[in-house]
């Protein structure tokens, strides 16, 4: 014989709602060789990726001080220290 399915209490159905809004929040379904793979999603802040909103918005100081040295902007144009070429004798 066959078995009778019951079906979900209002509490059941809810909790299965939570669990999948949970799930996709946490996990991406991507393709890897032809196959689909579950893998935890990248974390984000406001909905930018970490670094990039650590980029847009941390100063020189904060970045030093947790060695993020690649993320700190550096001037291409810094002040050269050579003498100015004369062709005058210093003295």
């Amino acid at each position: 014989m066959a078995k009778i399915k019951k079906a979900l209490t209002k509490t059941q159905k809810q909790a299965r709602k939570d669990a999948k809004a949970d799930r996709q929040k946490k996990y991406e379904w991507i393709f890897i060789n032809g196959k689909q793979v579950r893998i935890k999603r990248s974390p984000t802040i406001d909905g930018i990726d970490e670094d990039e909103f650590i980029e847009r918005n941390a100063d020189p100081i904060w970045l030093h001080q947790n060695e993020m040295w690649e993320y700190i902007d550096t001037d291409e144009e810094q002040p050269s220290f050579k003498e100015e070429e004369n062709d005058e004798l210093p003295f």
